[in-house]
């Protein structure tokens, strides 16, 4: 039953990776090398290169991922790197091979769409455990090295210097459109890996909280009881135990549980934030009411 179920796994992943290579291919020659757009990242290096020099971007973007890729054996595990190798091993011979139509002429709808194709196929790629640019691999290191920098800030300022070099190298248009492709193929990563279930944390901190605390229970969601007190507030202060609850939700899901807590007290104090990720545990209500 474990193999099977392994093997299944196995099998779906390779699929994701294969229609990763595929999108990402199409959003390359498809759209943006006609109209000498570029994306961020590795790929975005390996595209600008071929724009400057005329070398195959079928060779470049292997090269230019070898040492993200190293990295990646490094930071992650050899089963990762692995995967990635043969991804962009994968992207590198459809361009080679597969003769993508050139879709159309009109500039932003290649930005746009150029964008949507990467980022789906990067998106999908990953849900399969492997990337095809390595970037993020050089931005886990030096996020790890710096208390100051965020992976996701590191990764914004690669990009600035490659846009920055876009606007020397192939015109202020071409880079003014690659940044739409960026940010197309950016918000298209977060929707494939995140998805719309994208979690939330909740802090609920209210007087009536054994009340709010059933409510919740009795819809089906999970609920955590952090031991606390009551300190200052909108209240004043008040100097007395209280727990704080706490629940994930779905993205979909906010507004029911706000609605349920301000039913029972319409002045408790909620805090939400971003969650990249949950394992285990209650997330979802039963129903809706």
């Amino acid at each position: 039953m474990g193999t099977n179920k392994s093997e299944n796994r196995k099998l779906r992943d390779f699929i994701l990776i294969l229609l990763g290579i595929g999108s990402a291919g199409f959003g390359l020659k498809g759209f943006l090398l006609s109209s000498h757009f570029i994306d961020g990242g590795a790929t975005g290096i390996s595209m600008l290169i071929f724009q400057a020099t005329g070398l195959p971007l079928s060779l470049l973007i292997p090269v230019i991922n070898l040492p993200f890729i190293l990295l990646a054996y490094r930071q992650i595990g050899k089963r990762f790197a692995f995967r990635s190798t043969l991804a962009i091993a994968g992207l590198s011979v459809c361009l080679a091979v597969v003769p993508f139509p050139d879709v159309t002429p009109d500039l932003l709808l290649t930005a746009v769409f150029g964008g949507f194709f990467i980022g789906a196929g990067i998106g999908l790629a990953m849900r399969g455990g492997a990337v095809l640019d390595g970037t993020e691999a050089l931005a886990l290191l030096i996020s790890r090295k710096s208390h100051l920098l965020k992976v996701s800030d590191v990764i914004l300022l690669l990009n600035l210097f490659i846009f920055a070099a876009a606007t020397f190298l192939l015109g202020v248009e071409e880079a003014l459109y690659s940044m739409i492709t960026y940010f197309a193929a950016s918000k298209t990563i977060d929707f494939l890996v995140h998805g719309m279930e994208q979690y939330t944390g909740i802090l609920i901190v209210s007087e009536n909280y054994q009340a709010i605390k059933s409510a919740i229970s009795q819809r089906g969601w999970g609920i955590t009881i952090l031991k606390s007190g009551m300190g200052f507030g909108k209240r004043g202060h008040q100097d007395k135990p209280g727990d704080v609850l706490y629940a994930v939700v779905t993205r979909l899901e906010i507004g029911r549980l706000i609605s349920v807590v301000q039913e029972i007290d319409h002045q408790a104090f909620l805090v939400q934030f971003n969650i990249n990720d949950v394992q285990g545990g209650k997330i979802k209500s039963r129903a809706v009411h």
